[in-house]
């Protein structure tokens, strides 16, 4: 398969611009048009529709973008919204029923409290990560998805750094031991010797015996669903910044590796790497997640030769998707900025679409590129 390519950050620039110009049409319209309104998916590129949620999970990714257009526009229109839509979240910080709690805070309230100061905001976050450990299996050793005790998934890689924070700040021992265990159960579990993962590890409740990989959007239990794989190349890494761990970056590191090895040229993944060949439809969520975390990884990798291979990479996915095939800038009737994303294939749901979450990381790894460039 590919190997990253060489992209002039300079030459690619005015595109990146160009993209965080046209997410702050795009999202300046969806939140006045559809106020108070946490979108997952687009159907034929509109937010607002009667479609499944499956799970309700993406809130803190809108409101995470309205942070970055404040960041980069420095207007503060962007910096009430954010702060109102911070608000709208507040009380699912006590949440039990999902896994989800560090998707929704860690892009919410601790760039708001990043932002102030405000120890109000940081307890939000803090009592977000405590309520996450509740989660917590003793047999077996892993924190629970929402679909039952008996179920881990990769995703919950990316949530568990709140549990880390929530550690650091308050110096609970508790919480860093729940933290750490369920790092070395997904590696042991789902994350394979080639650097793939299973979406969903199955444990036996009475023994915590691992019994099973399975998968709920992935193609079989034993493929590479591509979004999976993201979570846990970028999850591990933000916790490998918490414990300095070499076995966390690692992880990171084979999952790096092992996207690298099978995206297609341009490295926009398709959304299972084993979909058959009339199947191969791309997620452009699952590479934006991964630019992202090949961005993070880049800098947290002490090896010159690989942390300029993961940048390279991270550019190499920007380079494609900043594109007139990928981003809508062409298509004004399209409300979504980030279009060929896949959000449940098996059950249908926004299948070559915009995803909240692919627009997200898509935008942040933007920011990434354009700190860089503008020396922040």
């Amino acid at each position: 398969m590919a190997e990253p390519r060489l992209v002039d950050l300079a030459d690619l620039t005015p595109r990146l611009r160009r993209v965080v110009d046209h997410y702050a049409n795009r999202f300046g319209t969806l939140v006045d048009h559809h106020p108070d309104v946490f979108p997952s998916y687009t159907r034929g590129g509109r937010w607002r529709h009667e479609g499944e949620l499956w799970t309700d999970w993406c809130a803190g990714f809108l409101t995470g973008i309205l942070w970055h257009c404040y960041r980069r526009i420095k207007h503060e229109w962007w910096r009430d919204k954010a702060e109102h839509y911070c608000r709208l979240l507040e009380h699912k910080q006590h949440d039990r029923a999902v896994h989800d709690l560090g998707f929704i805070f860690l892009n919410s309230y601790l760039p708001w409290y990043e932002l102030t100061g405000d120890e109000d905001k940081k307890q939000v976050v803090v009592t977000a990560g405590r309520t996450l450990a509740l989660r917590f299996r003793e047999k077996g050793q892993y924190l629970c998805s929402f679909i039952g005790p008996e179920s881990l998934f990769i995703d919950i890689m990316m949530n568990v750094p709140i549990i880390f924070y929530a550690a650091r700040e308050t110096g609970d021992e508790q919480l860093l031991r729940i933290a750490r265990a369920h790092c070395r159960t997904t590696e042991r579990t789902i994350v394979r010797p080639d650097g793939g993962t299973a979406h969903e590890g199955i444990f036996d409740l009475n023994t915590g015996e691992f019994l099973r990989p399975s998968t709920h959007q992935g193609l079989h239990a034993d493929s590479d669903w591509t979004r999976g794989l993201a979570w846990s190349l970028y999850g591990f890494g933000t916790v490998y910044s918490y414990t300095n761990d070499p076995a966390d970056l690692a992880v990171a590191r084979r999952n790096a590796d092992h996207f690298i090895a099978r995206c297609p040229e341009g490295m926009v993944a398709p959304w299972d790497f084993d979909a058959p060949e009339d199947d191969r439809i791309p997620d452009s969520s699952a590479s934006a997640i991964a630019a992202s975390g090949l961005w993070q990884l880049a800098d947290l990798c002490k090896d010159p030769a690989a942390s300029a291979r993961y940048q390279d990479a991270a550019l190499t996915i920007l380079d494609s998707l900043c594109s007139d095939r990928f981003v809508s800038w062409g298509d004004p009737d399209w409300e979504g900025v980030l279009k060929h994303g896949v959000y449940h294939k098996p059950k249908g749901l926004g299948v070559d679409e915009s995803v909240m979450w692919g627009e997200f990381f898509f935008l942040e790894a933007v920011c990434k590129a354009l700190a860089l460039v503008d020396g922040d």
